[in-house]
């Protein structure tokens, strides 16, 4: 089983179970973390769900950083992984995480939910912020009329002060409703689904 493989089979379910929302976008890796890790696969609706894959052909080396960088962000999470790593991979991710199992058969690969995940009630207001470009992130700080002063700013700061100055689960919707709204995805698939780019702009260093 290869990692595109399974890919391929859980972007074609999620595209099935989202089909008739077009308010959905399915996401291939989205940058987390200033763009330093990568999200497989987001899908944005009126949640942000993401989705870790890890094949029988990948390792868990990543994982425990992965699960909690990605816990800090999304409002839910689902580890896709292949039966070889599933007893192990259990014990490496938050309890509200959900888990489907991914099997290989002549007829392609079988995905079946382990567990449901739940929603997240631990989010940390600066690295949500941080998804957020530099234009996204000043839009926002207008609509509260935080804005005077600080378009010159670097992005960290601006991210900083929506971090501060606004309520976590405002901030979420907010960041959520940008993402969504963002038009310039990479490499455009199908009408809702889309390769985002890491933007140089949300370098941690800068």
């Amino acid at each position: 089983m290869r990692d595109i493989d399974l890919r391929q089979a859980l972007v074609l379910q999620l595209s099935r179970m989202h089909e008739a929302d077009g308010d959905t976008r399915i996401v291939h890796e989205m940058g987390v973390w200033a763009g330093t890790v990568r999200i497989d696969v987001a899908v944005l609706n009126g949640e942000m769900s993401g989705y870790e894959l890890k094949s029988d052909s990948d390792t868990l080396a990543r994982l425990p950083l992965q699960a909690d960088l990605y816990s800090r962000v999304f409002d839910r999470m689902t580890l896709v992984v292949g039966s070889k790593h599933l007893d192990k991979a259990v014990g490496m991710i938050p309890p509200w995480w959900g888990i489907i199992r991914a099997t290989g058969s002549e007829n392609g690969i079988k995905l079946k939910r382990v567990r449901s995940s739940k929603r997240n009630v631990n989010h940390e207001p600066y690295v949500v912020a941080e998804l957020l470009r530099k234009d996204e992130a000043i839009a926002i700080l207008e609509q509260y009329d935080l804005a005077a002063g600080w378009k010159s700013k670097r992005v960290k700061l601006i991210h900083e002060r929506l971090a501060r100055e606004l309520p976590v689960r405002e901030l979420s919707k907010r960041v959520l409703c940008a993402l969504k709204n963002r038009q310039d995805w990479l490499r455009q698939n199908s009408v809702h689904q889309f390769d985002m780019a890491v933007d140089a702009e949300l370098n941690p260093m800068l």
